[in-house]
């Protein structure tokens, strides 16, 4: 890798900025310098030339007829992510009917190269609906681990359940992944949904558990070159847990911010200084090539996560991308959040989900949201706990009322698709969201101000963070302690909020019936602890043709 700049250049630009952003800066600038392979990406392993498997096999995006199948082949003991090091590889897979693959129903191999980092990617076609698969990737008389995958039903199949695991904002640095380690323990999950945070994106230190680094992220420096981007994939995927659930179920993801930078949006991001972190077009790009490489998604409509599933006759699911082709967020002095000229889907994307939506004959319709679509505003929360959410939220920290990184800085947008809803009769439709560190359960009104005299559209379930920061982190007081006081008073200046805990880290499991779709929220002991444990915390669901939410006392 090389640099960018001239060396008087980079100097001059390095100088313009803040001590913390010089850090961050000459740190990636000696990464892009040296091409020093970072062998903090992988994990221990004995010095041998044989080819080896050390980032785990996952599959992902499942077809009635199909699914992809991923693995990283590490060819020789210097080709480590992002070094563009390593000969060309050929690696083979095999898809059986059973775990002691006697009944193979797929083979194939490809040849992969340093140009791809040397992962693997195979779109396994021509299997049954519903049904359990086994695999394998083998390279130079190496075996990789063997997974579970599972197909979609078929589309005309009447599916009487489907169930998938929830997660959202999986900070390395923060914690240990123990929610990827319980859902695997499940063993009956159809697939799981990551709704995006499923890296991030900042130097070692700057985003940790109340301050303190609980385990050191790779590389140290913030990523933003293609070979930075590669190696912190490739630190997540050394994680043992989330290669359990990879081999456990196939993963449905869709990215937000933290992929490629905090409050990322089409032309920039908060955490992105243009010029002296290159252009946001080449960061972008490389954040996007990464993610497609080491992530087992399908690119879809240009280039993006923006697709739709399908499961059976119970449901299709329909996945969003709102970073690529979002407006400035308001926050930063960029217009108002009503303005009918900013938008957070862009256009092509908005007609997509309204068309899908109303075309639909699913008995529901899940929408994989990154951010959170209901209306929230703050009441009368005191300024030692109004402080704090702004800056969870990334908000001016002297009263702002509202998420602007979230739908409520796009109204219009919101707007639009809530009427198409109500004008269309479109029921049943569930937004399945993650990012904003706090668990929840919303109606999502057509008009906030008058709820709940007013319609509602549809329902909302949001995940918290794996092990991200909430709000009492953020104060540093006991777990609970703020979700006691600032509950409430959400919930008051929110009546379509049923429930919120802005305190606890998890996940959720989603249940789907012809009758109703139900989330159990699940909390961690302590996100610190490797051998963290996990209890059902609450639960709640939406009832068919209702739009709205109830609690309910059992998880599924």
């Amino acid at each position: 890798m090389t640099s960018r700049y001239r060396a008087s250049d980079f100097a001059d630009s390095v100088n313009s900025l803040s001590p913390r952003r010089r850090t961050v800066v000459k740190a990636a600038a000696a990464t892009a310098v040296l091409a020093a392979p970072l062998a903090t990406a992988l994990p221990a392993r004995a010095a041998t030339d044989a080819p080896a498997f050390l980032h785990g096999v996952a599959s992902g995006d499942p077809l009635p007829d199909g699914v992809l199948l991923w693995t990283r082949v590490t060819p020789t003991p210097e080709a480590t992510p992002g070094s563009g090091a390593g000969p060309d590889t050929e690696v083979s897979w095999v898809v059986a009917a059973d775990k002691a693959f006697s009944t193979i129903v797929a083979k194939g191999s490809t040849t992969t190269t340093a140009a791809s980092d040397h992962t693997v990617k195979a779109d396994i076609r021509g299997l049954r609906p519903a049904t359990d698969y086994w695999f394998r990737f083998s390279a130079g008389g190496t075996d990789s681990p063997v997974a579970r995958t599972r197909t979609a039903p078929a589309a005309d199949a009447a599916v009487t359940g489907l169930r998938f695991g929830v997660v959202s904002c999986a900070n390395w640095e923060a914690g240990y992944f123990a929610p990827y380690r319980h859902l695997a323990a499940r063993g009956d999950l159809d697939a799981w949904l990551h709704l995006g945070d499923y890296i991030y994106e900042y130097k070692s230190g700057e985003y940790a558990a109340r301050g303190t680094v609980v385990r050191e992220h790779a590389p140290t420096h913030e990523i933003i070159t293609l070979a930075d981007y590669r190696i912190r994939h490739a630190k997540y995927k050394t994680d043992p847990d989330l290669q359990a659930l990879h081999a456990k179920a196939p993963v449905i993801a869709i990215w937000d911010d933290h992929e490629f930078a905090d409050n990322a949006w089409s032309g920039g991001a908060v955490n992105h200084t243009e010029g002296a972190e290159g252009t946001w077009k080449d960061r972008q790009a490389a954040a996007k090539q990464a993610y497609f490489e080491w992530m087992p998604v399908r690119p879809a409509i240009a280039g993006t996560t923006y697709r739709r599933l399908r499961f059976g006759k119970l449901a299709d699911l329909s996945l969003l991308d709102l970073r690529s082709f979002r407006s400035q967020q308001a926050a930063t002095g960029n217009g108002s959040v009503d303005d009918p000229d900013r938008t957070i889907t862009g256009r092509a994307q908005l007609d997509w989900l309204k068309a899908g939506l109303a075309a639909s004959d699913t008995k529901w319709r899940l929408v994989g949201n990154p951010v959170m679509i209901s209306p929230f505003v703050v009441g009368s929360l005191t300024a030692d706990l109004l402080k704090p959410l702004a800056k969870l939220l990334g908000l001016p920290q002297e009263g702002i009322a509202l998420d602007t990184d979230a739908w409520d800085g796009y109204t219009d947008d919101r707007r639009e698709l809530l009427a198409h809803l109500r004008s269309h009769a479109i029921g049943n439709t569930v937004f399945l969201t993650g990012d904003i560190h706090m668990a929840w359960a919303n109606d999502v009104p057509v008009d906030a101000g008058t709820y709940p005299l007013s319609a509602s559209a549809a329902t909302e379930f949001v995940v918290t963070s794996m092990t991200s920061d909430n709000l009492d982190d953020i104060v540093k007081v006991p777990e609970g302690f703020v979700s006691a006081i600032a509950a409430p008073v959400i919930r008051a200046a929110n009546r379509h909020v049923h429930w919120v805990d802005t305190d606890r880290h998890g996940y959720g499991v989603l249940d789907i019936t012809a009758d109703r779709a139900q989330m159990d929220y699940y909390v961690l002991s302590d996100r610190t602890d490797k051998n963290a444990t996990a209890s059902w915390q609450r639960s709640y669901r939406t009832r068919t043709g209702t739009q709205k939410v109830e609690r309910t006392y059992d998880p599924v």
